[in-house]
């Protein structure tokens, strides 16, 4: 088909309007389907419909996930109103709705529980325990406490969340706890388990980090008549069978990534180690590029001896209110592949000390 007319150089803005209709769809499919309806109906029986409200503002965290405020603008137009059969309504709605959830979390978690059990007739229920933690950018939040931040930002406060999933291949979200943030994950873990614990079958597999390994929390799961796997806190008999380790004596577990494992038991446990030769490979590049860089940024600072010159700026600190005066020496020589030699050495010790 040949164009005969030219297409508009400029664009000029209308007052039409899209959303992603997929994901409003899917939403009120397993919303209906779980029959979260009879959850939040008894929350909240006057003024907008509380389901409609939630089922939008889903939506949203689903396409947009923006601010609250934002949301308001998102939902408060006359074609996504109508979808969610709302009025139109003021931004203090949605954070109304928010104290409501969060005021009744335990019930409302515990009955979403009782929906996704019913509608689901789950293969086995071993799970996959994990904590985090969420930056907080503001100082309202009475859970916000300055703790250990995954986000590197130590300077805020945070709230810490436990996250329980039914193990692979389901991968189903079955429960959430959120704690202060100060909260370690040793501590949390209680009430994550406590949440979820009802629901599993016996000797269900409880799989969860180091963080949160403690004989405490070891021996509450082993009372429950589960099972357990997670990261060994190593100590010194540990580090002497790592020492100690010889392929030739270990099982082969995954002959295309080269993974051996040893499996030492004991009265009450069962320790696992394993061998990867395709990790201690990149390990070991990533440890020789880093001595590489090393060198070269010393060969450049050397340089910068020989001929006199200022250091250059990238190893300066470069802020006009601090005033600084350097001292450098390299420890560069006449046998520069000796000391490349030292450097990589001194890293790929790194990785076993």
């Amino acid at each position: 088909m040949t164009q005969k007319t030219l297409r508009t150089n400029v664009i000029s803005p209308n007052k039409n309007i899209n959303f992603p209709i997929g994901t409003i769809l899917a939403v009120q499919k397993y919303y209906k389907k779980l029959k979260f309806s009879k959850v939040f109906s008894e929350h909240k029986k006057r003024g907008r419909n509380i389901n409609s409200l939630i089922k939008a503002i889903v939506s949203y965290k689903l396409t947009e996930n923006f601010s609250i405020s934002k949301a308001s603008n998102w939902i408060n137009r006359d074609e996504v109103l109508e979808r969610f059969d709302l009025k139109n309504f003021e931004e203090r709605t949605l954070f109304r709705l928010l104290d409501i959830l969060g005021e009744n979390k335990e019930k409302i978690i515990a009955n979403i529980q009782d929906c996704i059990f019913d509608v689901y007739s789950f293969k086995h229920t071993n799970i996959n325990m994990d904590w985090t933690s969420l930056v907080l950018y503001g100082n309202k939040a009475t859970l916000g406490k300055h703790g250990y931040s995954r986000d590197h930002r130590p300077d805020k406060k945070q709230i810490t969340l436990g996250i329980t999933e039914i193990a692979s291949p389901i991968n189903v979200p079955v429960g959430l706890t959120v704690k202060e943030g100060n909260v370690n994950d040793m501590a949390h873990f209680k009430d994550t388990y406590k949440q979820i614990k009802e629901r599993l079958k016996k000797s269900s597999l409880v799989t969860f980090d180091k963080g949160a390994n403690s004989k405490e929390n070891i021996e509450i799961i082993l009372a429950d008549k589960m099972k357990y796997l997670t990261a060994k806190k190593l100590n010194k008999s540990d580090d002497k069978r790592i020492k100690e380790f010889d392929k030739t004596k270990a099982e082969l577990i995954d002959a295309n990534r080269k993974v051996y494992g040893l499996k030492f038991t004991k009265p009450n446990s069962t320790d696992y180690f394993y061998f990867s030769e395709g990790l201690q490979k990149e390990q070991l590049e990533a440890k020789k590029r880093k001595a590489e860089k090393m060198f070269e940024e010393a060969k450049q600072i050397q340089n910068a001896l020989d001929k006199n010159r200022g250091l250059p700026k990238k190893f300066r600190i470069n802020n006009k209110l601090v005033d600084v005066t350097y001292s450098y020496q390299t420890k560069l020589g006449y046998n520069n592949n000796k000391i490349l030699h030292y450097l990589k050495k001194n890293q790929i010790r790194m990785i076993f000390s």
